[in-house]
Formats: structure tokens, C-alpha cells, sequence
């Protein structure tokens, strides 16, 4: 697996509570640099890691004007954090806590948090248990509300998914499963999408994250309805929020986007155009988008 830019980030490692070992990606310009501006931390997807968000970390850590640090973390059994011999922990209650635990190790006691998927879902654990950790909130492809729809999708497209062969292989087979929601993504995007997905671990390249994770969508029962967040989105009343649906996402409806702009009117809502879910942020006008948001809070 390629690393590029290396050299831009840092990475540790964090005990949680339970002792299993959490890996982040740091990307800190120093604090000459970023002075008082607050830290960016970066939530992942179900199955997602750190390296989701490279690209759009050295854009907001390198920033000729405003760069600021940009934290991105592995969930437990995701990318180089620990699998975790209980399965039941994996949860978004559990991963909150993860997340407040590293935030005091760091010493980082207000950010700005982009919750890409189930980083969103965090989010709003992250809103009912330690709300005061959240200086501004960016919701990616996610709400109070998930389509089961797109939640099968998702079981399907994770349960039924090969190795690839090669890295090429990796940004082919994505492309072919994907590229119908998102025309927008260019070669380069897809290669840095399977970098982003897949590790080479004996030789082969194989989906970085703990199979159980996946599996666990299989015991879903989509008969019955899926369980909502609103009274934990309701305590964000105060903290600025942008909310980010992909024009293709079957996971995030368009009316449940309106109702959390209705519940919260001072959010910032926006169309990623030619994306679904989710949505790549570091891609324009995404990243304006971003950054304007940032230069608000």
C-alpha cells in the first residue's frame, strides 16, 4: 500500500479504557502556525479509517492562510487500531467514548468534527454524552435518519465483496461497483479511494477492517424500523453544523435533510453534485465549502 506524504502527519497510538489500542493520524503544522484556530477531527465511515481523510487533511493542515491541525482516527477494528475480541463493542456508544478518551489524551477539549457515515452517527452519541467537545459539527452523507434502503446496500455491497488482485484490481472493482453514483470521481480518485479501503497485509490486498464488522450488518432486520437519533440531534441546537448530502446518496434522504435544517435553520446545507454515499470531500467545491464553514466558527 502506498503512503504518500508521509512526511505530513505524525501517527500514535492511544490506550482506550478497556486497554485495546487506538492508531490516529496527527497532522499538526505546529502552533505557531495554527495559533488559536480549532483542531479538525476527522470521523470515518462503518468501515472506513484515517486515511479517508488524507487528501482533505494536508489541504486544511497545509492552508497557505489558515492552516489548522487535522486529527483523523481509526475506529476499534479498523485501519491500525486493534480488533477487538468482543464483537458486541462494536457500537457507536463505545466509539464515543473511544473519541472523548483520545480528545482528553491529546489534550484537545473543543474541535471542529466532520462525521463522514458513522462518524456522524458518533456525532450525535457525541452530542447527548459530552456535548461541550463540539465547537461546530459537519454531518457527511448522514442525519438522524438512515434509509434502509441504502443501509441494505451497504450490508450487500460489504458481504458480497472479493479480494481484489492488485491494486489495480482494488480502484477497478470500485469503480464498477460505485461509478454509477459518482461520475464526478476521476482514475486518481478511485486509486486513492482503494489506498484509502484496502491493506496489504502477506502479499495480499484485503479490506482494512475486522470482517465482523461487516457481518454484523447481516443481523439487521429490516422488517422492523430503523431507530432514530432526533432527541440526540436536538442537542445541537447550538453548535454550528453543515450538512452534506451526496445527489446520489440512497442513504440520506432529502427529507430528512429538510427536517434537520428545519430543526437546526442555522445550518449550512449542501449538495455534493455527481457523488453519493459518501460523498469525497477533498473534490471542489467540497473543499471550499469546508473551509468557509471553518473560517465561520
Amino acid at each position: 500500500m502506498c503512503e504518500p506524504d508521509g512526511q505530513a502527519f505524525s501517527e500514535r497510538m492511544f490506550a482506550a479504557e478497556d486497554g485495546l489500542h487506538l492508531h490516529l493520524r496527527d497532522y499538526h503544522p505546529g502552533l505557531d502556525a495554527t495559533g488559536s484556530r480549532l483542531p479538525v477531527i476527522g470521523l470515518a465511515g462503518l468501515t472506513r479509517n484515517a486515511r479517508d481523510f488524507h487528501q482533505l487533511a494536508l489541504i486544511l493542515s497545509q492552508d497557505a492562510g489558515t492552516p489548522r491541525r487535522v486529527i483523523a482516527l481509526d475506529y476499534r477494528g479498523r485501519g491500525l487500531s486493534d480488533r477487538d475480541d468482543n464483537k458486541a463493542n462494536y457500537n457507536i456508544l463505545v466509539e464515543a467514548q473511544d473519541v472523548i478518551h483520545v480528545c482528553a489524551g491529546l489534550g484537545v477539549d473543543r474541535a471542529i468534527f466532520i462525521g463522514t457515515s458513522r462518524g456522524g452517527l458518533i456525532l450525535h452519541m457525541l452530542a447527548a454524552i459530552k456535548p461541550d467537545l463540539l465547537a461546530a459539527v459537519v454531518f457527511n452523507d448522514i442525519g438522524p435518519v438512515i434509509e434502509a434502503k441504502g443501509l441494505m446496500q451497504i450490508r450487500d455491497d460489504l458481504n458480497s465483496a472479493i479480494p481484489p488482485r492488485d491494486w489495480d484490481d482494488a480502484a477497478r472493482m470500485l469503480q464498477a461497483r460505485h461509478g454509477a453514483d459518482f461520475p464526478a470521481l476521476s482514475e486518481q480518485d478511485w486509486a486513492e479511494m482503494a489506498n484509502a479501503i484496502y491493506r496489504e497485509i502477506d502479499r495480499r490486498i484485503i479490506a482494512d477492517v475486522d470482517p465482523a464488522i461487516a457481518a454484523q450488518l447481516m443481523t439487521i432486520d429490516f422488517e422492523k424500523p430503523l431507530p432514530d437519533l432526533w432527541s440526540q440531534f436536538d442537542a445541537l441546537a447550538g453548535v454550528p453544523m453543515m450538512v452534506i448530502r451526496g445527489e446520489n446518496s440512497a442513504l440520506l434522504s432529502e427529507t430528512t435533510v429538510e427536517e434537520m435544517v428545519a430543526r437546526h435553520p442555522a445550518a449550512k446545507r449542501v449538495l455534493a453534485r455527481e457523488q453519493g454515499h459518501p460523498p469525497l470531500l477533498h473534490l471542489q467545491p467540497m473543499t471550499n465549502e469546508i473551509m468557509s464553514f471553518l473560517a465561520s466558527v
